[in-house]
C-alpha cells in the first residue's frame, strides 16, 4: 500500500552537509531525512537524476521508515574511501577510517591522468601494506581501450577488483575478455543501480562482483531480492548518504552481503557534519547495524537554505506522485 504523502512529509527536514574534500564533483551533500513509524529514513537521489530515476530512492525511503527491518548482525566491515587526491593527502585521509583494512580508490577523475591514478593507488598500497584489499572505481569514465591500458598499470598493486571501469554492459563484457590474463576482477555498480534491468549484468557474464546500493535499488527489501537472484558476490555501498542512509545500507549488508568483502559504508568520515551526534563512523574497521537517532539540534545546525529546502520538498511531492502510477 502506498504511504500517504502527508505521512511522508510530516517530519521531513532538508540538510546540507559539508564534505572534507570534493567527491563526485560536490563539496556539500544535500538530503532529506524524515521519520516514519519505525524510525528515521532518508531520500537523497543526486540532484541531476530525473524524477523517474528518483522514484526508486523514495521507495527505499518508505521501505526503511515504514517497515520493521530486523538487524541480521551487530556490525559490518567497511572500506575506506579515497577520492582523487594527491599522494601526500592519502595517509591523513586513511587515518579517519579507524581499523579499515580495505580501501576504495577513485580513478579516472576528469582533469587527472593515469599517472595520477597510479601514484594515488601506489600510495594507498604503501600506507595500508601488502595485506590490505585495494579496489579502484572509475565510475564508467574509461573506454575499453583506456581501461585495459590503465588496469595493466594498476594490476601490480593486486587489486581486489576494478569497479565500473567502463560504462555499459557490452563494454564490461569486452573488457573482461580483453584483460582475462591480468587477474583483475571486474565489479559493476552503475550498470546495476542505474539499469532498467539490474540483473542484466549477471546474465551477460559482465562482472565478477556486483556493487549494490540500497536507495537506488528501492530499499532493503528490493535490493535484498536482487542480490539473492544475482548469484554473484555482492558488495553493499553508499551513495554519499547521511548516517541515516548508511544505517539503511548496513541493514542490507548484514542481511545479504557476501562474506570476505567490506561494505562501502564508511563514508560518514567524508563529512564534517551529520544529522546525528553519533555518526556511523568506522571503529575497528566496522560500523554498527542500527537505526540512527537524529539530533534535532543537528537538523537546525545543518539545515539547507530555504530555497534548497523548498526544491527538495517539491521533489518529494513530484516523485511520490509517480509511485502510484
Amino acid at each position: 500500500m502506498l504511504t500517504d504523502l502527508s505521512e511522508v512529509l510530516a517530519d521531513a527536514h532538508v540538510v546540507a552537509l559539508p564534505m572534507r574534500v570534493r567527491f563526485r564533483g560536490i563539496t556539500v551533500r544535500e538530503a532529506v531525512v524524515l521519520r516514519g513509524p519505525h524510525g528515521w529514513t532518508e531520500f537523497s537521489p543526486f540532484v541531476e537524476y530525473d524524477d523517474a530515476e528518483a522514484a526508486a530512492w523514495l521507495r527505499a525511503t518508505i521501505d526503511f521508515g515504514w517497515t520493521a527491518h530486523e538487524p541480521a548482525a551487530d556490525t559490518v566491515p567497511v572500506n575506506a574511501t579515497v577520492p582523487a587526491v594527491t599522494p601526500d593527502a592519502v595517509a591523513p585521509l586513511l587515518a579517519r577510517y579507524a581499523g579499515c583494512t580495505t580501501a576504495k580508490v577513485k580513478v579516472a577523475e576528469p582533469g587527472t591522468t593515469i599517472d595520477d591514478d597510479v601514484a594515488r593507488v601506489a600510495e594507498v598500497r604503501r600506507v595500508m601494506g601488502p595485506d590490505a584489499a585495494v579496489r579502484v572505481d572509475a565510475n564508467g569514465l574509461w573506454s575499453v581501450e583506456q581501461a585495459a591500458r590503465a588496469l595493466e598499470r594498476l594490476a601490480p598493486f593486486e587489486l581486489q577488483y576494478a569497479e565500473q571501469p567502463v560504462a555499459t554492459v557490452d563494454e564490461l563484457v569486452a573488457l573482461r575478455s580483453r584483460i582475462a590474463g591480468l587477474g583483475v576482477p571486474i565489479a559493476a555498480d552503475e550498470s546495476v543501480r542505474k539499469a532498467a534491468d539490474p540483473l542484466a549484468v549477471a546474465r551477460a557474464g559482465a562482472a565478477d562482483v556486483l556493487v549494490v546500493k540500497a536507495q537506488p535499488l528501492g530499499g532493503v527489501t528490493a535490493a535484498g531480492a536482487i542480490i539473492a537472484e544475482a548469484g554473484l558476490p555482492c558488495v553493499v555501498s553508499s551513495a554519499l548518504d547521511t548516517s541515516v542512509g548508511l544505517g539503511m545500507g548496513a541493514f542490507l549488508a548484514a542481511r545479504a552481503m557476501s562474506p570476505g568483502y567490506a561494505a562501502g559504508l564508511g563514508t560518514a568520515a567524508m563529512f564534517t557534519a551529520d544529522v546525528t551526534e553519533a555518526p556511523l563512523l568506522p571503529v575497528g574497521g566496522r560500523i554498527p547495524v542500527r537505526r540512527v537517532s537524529v539530533s534535532r539540534e543537528a537538523l537546525v545546525r545543518n539545515a539547507a537554505a530555504p530555497e534548497r529546502s523548498a526544491w527538495w520538498l517539491d521533489r518529494v511531492r513530484r516523485v511520490h506522485a509517480l509511485l502510484g502510477v
